[in-house]
């Protein structure tokens, strides 16, 4: 059965996994940047049949490509020209970020035959929509739980800046739980908007969520969730197979 090495490099880590077949045997989570750590856990995994590495800003792509194509005897860059499993129907794909499009295929491995909401929540957070039949239709981008707490601190001149961590009620007490709570549920109810404005379109719409803040308004969510901490990496995956495939 073949091994794959598929990496995710994200604003603030990257993460590895080992698979064989559709099996992630081994994951592993490097400082962003860090070349020569990403490397050393490579080297430590061995060849592998496939590779695919998916970034949203790295200026080492070429440095990782080459290492790449010295540990598995196929590497891709994955980028909007690349052979995809889904459609994209947006208009400048060249624009689209990676780590979009490979939530997106994601989305139809963990819910197949259903259209898909895919909420990414990172530095920014990324509300993309994927047809039952694997159509793109795009999405749009905003800032993360993090990036707003620091806006208000930054740009004005007495909100203190507030950590995640703590009291999180509906409705503020203080100016502490005020911002916290409307940076969070803020959050959650943008996802619960953008979950309405396709119920009209197809009731078994699912909400897809990753990334590294997602735990944050989880206990919050009223709309089922499929919460799946490796999304990118599971599409990664499956735009290998699909490439060995055709």
């Amino acid at each position: 059965m073949a091994t794959k090495l598929t990496i995710d490099e994200g604003n603030s880590s990257v993460k590895l996994a080992l698979w064989r077949g559709d099996v992630m045997e081994q994951e592993v989570t490097c400082r962003h940047g860090d070349l020569a750590d990403m490397e050393r856990v490579v080297a430590e995994w061995g060849h592998v049949d496939a590779a695919i590495y998916c970034s949203v800003c790295s200026p080492n792509r070429a440095q990782v490509l080459d290492f790449l194509h010295h540990y598995a005897s196929k590497a891709i860059m994955l980028d909007a020209s690349t052979p995809l499993p889904i459609t994209l129907g947006y208009r400048t794909p060249h624009t689209l970020g990676a780590d979009r499009i490979a939530a997106a295929v994601g989305a139809t491995v963990v819910a197949p035959g259903r259209t898909a909401l895919v909420v990414d929540m990172g530095t920014a957070i990324t509300y993309d929509v994927v047809t039952a039949d694997g159509q793109f239709l795009g999405g749009n981008i905003a800032p993360g739980i993090f990036v707003r707490l620091e806006a208000l601190n930054h740009f004005t001149k007495a909100l203190p800046l507030v950590e995640t961590d703590g009291d999180c009620p509906r409705w503020g007490y203080d100016t502490t739980t005020a911002l916290r709570a409307g940076a969070i549920r803020g959050v959650v109810g943008e996802l619960q908007y953008y979950r309405h404005c396709l119920r009209t379109d197809n009731h078994s719409t699912a909400v897809v969520l990753t990334g590294g803040s997602a735990d944050l308004i989880l206990p919050y969510i009223s709309t089922p969730t499929v919460f799946e901490p490796n999304l990118v990496l599971i599409g990664l995956n499956r735009i290998l197979n699909y490439n060995e495939d055709n």
